[in-house]
Formats: structure tokens, C-alpha cells, sequence
């Protein structure tokens, strides 16, 4: 694995750090010359369990507080209040960044998140990163929807409060908890000013219908503040479409795309693009193989009833062609010819963005996108950051590194 440095050192003593692991994907970095490009991760994660309590302390129900922390200190292991799932995303146990991480050392100040992920964004060379939670990507499968709602709410309170209000690098699309459609609404109005939040993420894990009526008026406010909305792909082993499933590999295969195909499916078939044109969209971490699919299958099954679609004026491949995804994880094996022809049916060169998903075990680097040999060089820079940008609508902030190379280079012309 290119970006894991087969010779790291005991994880248990003090030497094991990021920038380790990451050896490689710095040298990378050195090698394109990445300070040349704005580099923006549109999909990387924190592991928000790690700092339960410091979030467990926003939640403002008192009793669903109460829960949440009531068995601190008594070896309860993971927070009793979250859902879980079966599934083997470390590969059992093979990745040392998932198990090791605890023993890397921090400062004390900022926030352990801040260091620990600006540490990996300058070994890859990313500039700035949109970051996403963990453990609550599951959270849209809760059998309590106020569980959902009071720690979606706790949740982007304290990453407002603790890591985007302290680093102009970071972004996040806040949680939308979607099983609630007001809570929802009021999560868009309370939050959509603050600073560091550049759209929302519904967690595509779940099964309630974007078509719903009782979410117009969120997508009419988002449209309004310019916020895009994004539906962040996931699993779930106990859903009857992939559960008959003996192997992770066949669930991760088929269940981080199932669900935003049928999200959007019914994004485009109930005319939302018409209703919303305005409305900014992305789909996040399905990878791209699905989508000629989808292109395909819809625009045939449209011209045979295009009665059930009214309010289309284009094929449903048109809109998606408008929508924009992100590009992890981008299936790199097999005929490199589909993954070009991928890229054409899907515009992506103005509407793929660049995404590591770092830290999970099938992270893709900057190299993904930028060793790719049928792009050309502007079509690397519009994935890789320009997209992103005028996705977000982003003032770009270069990494430190990068601003001294650059101030390098000139003082030697």
C-alpha cells in the first residue's frame, strides 16, 4: 500500500505519529508539484466518538443527556445511546491507523481533531478539507428518531464551537437529521450561518423519501441561503437487500451505492432539479460506477413513461449530468477505457470533485485523480479543487506549506 510506510515503528511509543503512516503520500505530493494546485478534499472523516463526551455535554434534552453519559467511567466501552453496526471496516485489524491512532500525541491546544487532521492534509498535500462524522453516518438508522435529532444537533454545535471556529482550513456539511423533517428545517436555520458550515449532509442510510412534501420547505431555504445538500453514502448489513450477504465485501460492494440510487432516483423522477434548479447537489462516497447505470437505465425507462415524470424537460440523465459526486472510491481496476468514458457521461470535469475519505481503509490519495493520463492538466485542477470551489463557493486557503513554496519560488526568479 503506497501510502502506508511498511517499516513504522512499535505504535505503542511515542514515534508512532500520522506523518509516519504517511511517509509516502508525502513524497507523492513532493514529486507532482501539488503546490501549484488547490487541493480541496471534499470527503475526509473525524472520529467523533473519540470526543463523545465533549459532545454529549451540548445535547440539550436533559434526559437523552443523561443517558448518554450516565455509564461513564464503568467500562462501558462505546456510547450506549449510538447504534452500531456488524462490519469489518479496519480489516480485521490490519490497518494500524484505526487502532493506533489513541497512542499518537498531540498538543494540548487546538483540539486533537484540528492537529491530527491538518497533519494528514499536508503529508497528502490537501489545502482544505470538508469533514465529515464516523460512527453517525449509521445514525439515520436509529429506532429513535429523537436520538437522532438531539445528537445531530449536539454534534454540529460542538464542531461549530471546537474545530471549524479554529481552522480556516476545515469545512463541514452539517448532519441533517432527515427522520425528522422540522427538526430538520430547523437545523438548516440555525446552523446555516455559522462559520466553517458550506452546505448540509443527509446520511443516504435510512428510508425516508427525499420526495416528501414535508421537506420542501428545507430545500427552499437552502436554495435561498445558497447551502448545497449532499447525501453521504453508507451501509447496512441489516437491510433485506444486501443482508442475505455472507461476505463485508459484498455488503461495502453494494450497499455504499443502493441507497443514494434510490435517493436519487427519486430526486429526479419527482422533479425536484425543476422545482429547485438553483439547489447545488452532491453524492458522496458511491464511487462513480454506478452512475452510467443509472444514466442509462433511467433514460430508457423515461422515454417508455415519460407520463409518470411531468414535470421533466430533459431526460433523467440530463439532471444527472448538472448533479455533481465526488470521487471516492474511484474503481481504478479492470478497463481503464469505462473509467474514461465514466468521466464523459458524467461531466467530470466540472462536476467531480476530488475526495480521500482518509482515515478508512479504502482512502485514495491526490495521485487518483492527478496521474490519470486521458485528463488534461485544467481538468486535474478542476477536480481536484476548482470543482469544490465553486461548489462551495469557497475563498481558497492554501496550506502553510504550500504559501512558503510558492514564496520560495518567486524569490529565486
Amino acid at each position: 500500500m503506497d501510502t502506508l510506510d511498511m517499516k513504522y515503528r512499535d505504535p505503542s511509543v511515542e514515534e508512532f505519529d500520522t506523518r509516519t503512516l504517511l511517509k509516502n503520500a508525502a513524497r507523492q505530493a513532493r514529486q507532482r508539484n501539488y503546490e501549484d494546485f488547490l487541493i480541496v478534499d471534499v470527503d475526509a472523516h473525524h472520529y467523533e466518538s473519540e470526543s463523545f463526551d465533549q459532545i454529549a455535554a451540548y445535547i440539550e434534552d436533559p434526559i437523552i443527556r443523561h443517558t448518554a453519559t450516565a455509564k461513564k467511567g464503568m467500562g462501558a466501552g462505546r456510547p450506549t445511546l449510538m447504534n452500531s453496526q456488524v462490519g469489518f471496516q479496519d480489516v480485521a485489524g490490519r490497518i494500524p491507523r484505526y487502532t493506533t491512532r489513541r497512542n499518537e500525541k498531540t498538543p494540548p491546544a487546538p483540539h486533537r481533531d484540528i492537529t491530527l487532521t491538518k497533519r494528514w492534509m499536508d503529508a497528502m498535500g490537501v489545502d482544505m478539507v470538508c469533514l465529515f462524522p464516523t460512527p453517525m453516518l449509521m445514525l439515520g438508522l436509529h429506532p429513535q428518531v429523537e436520538v437522532e435529532v438531539a445528537m445531530a444537533r449536539a454534534y454540529n454545535r460542538w464542531l461549530c464551537d471546537t474545530v471549524l471556529a479554529d481552522e480556516p482550513r476545515f469545512r463541514s456539511m452539517l448532519y441533517l437529521p432527515f427522520n425528522d423533517p422540522e427538526a430538520t428545517y430547523n437545523v438548516v436555520k440555525d446552523f446555516g450561518d455559522k462559520k466553517g458550515v458550506a452546505g448540509f449532509m443527509v446520511t443516504a442510510a435510512r428510508y425516508k423519501p427525499v420526495y416528501d412534501n414535508a421537506y420542501m420547505k428545507t430545500y427552499a431555504l437552502l436554495e435561498e441561503m445558497g447551502k448545497p445538500l449532499s447525501f453521504h453514502a453508507a451501509y447496512s448489513w441489516d437491510d433485506r437487500t444486501v443482508g442475505n450477504a455472507n461476505r463485508f465485501i459484498t455488503v461495502h460492494a453494494l450497499g455504499f451505492t443502493v441507497f443514494n440510487m434510490v435517493h436519487l432516483a427519486n430526486w429526479i423522477v419527482n422533479g425536484l432539479p425543476e422545482r429547485f434548479p438553483k439547489l447545488k447537489v452532491m453524492w458522496i462516497e458511491s464511487g462513480l460506477a454506478w452512475l452510467p447505470f443509472m444514466c442509462q437505465r433511467f433514460d430508457n425507462e423515461y422515454m417508455m413513461r415519460s407520463s409518470e415524470c411531468p414535470s421533466l424537460k430533459g431526460k433523467p440523465s440530463d439532471y444527472i449530468r448538472q448533479m455533481y459526486f465526488t470521487s471516492q472510491p474511484m474503481e481504478m481496476v479492470g478497463n481503464r477505457t469505462m473509467l474514461e468514458e465514466t468521466f464523459k457521461m458524467i461531466n467530470a470535469e466540472t462536476q467531480l470533485c476530488y475526495a480521500s475519505d482518509y482515515p478508512h481503509w479504502d482512502m485514495d490519495l491526490p495521485s487518483t485523480i492527478y496521474d490519470l493520463p486521458f485528463l488534461s492538466q485544467q481538468a486535474k485542477r478542476n477536480i481536484l479543487g476548482e470543482n469544490a470551489r465553486r461548489f462551495f463557493n469557497l475563498e481558497p486557503v492554501f496550506s502553510e506549506a504550500k504559501i512558503a513554496a510558492r514564496a520560495a519560488k518567486q524569490a529565486a526568479q
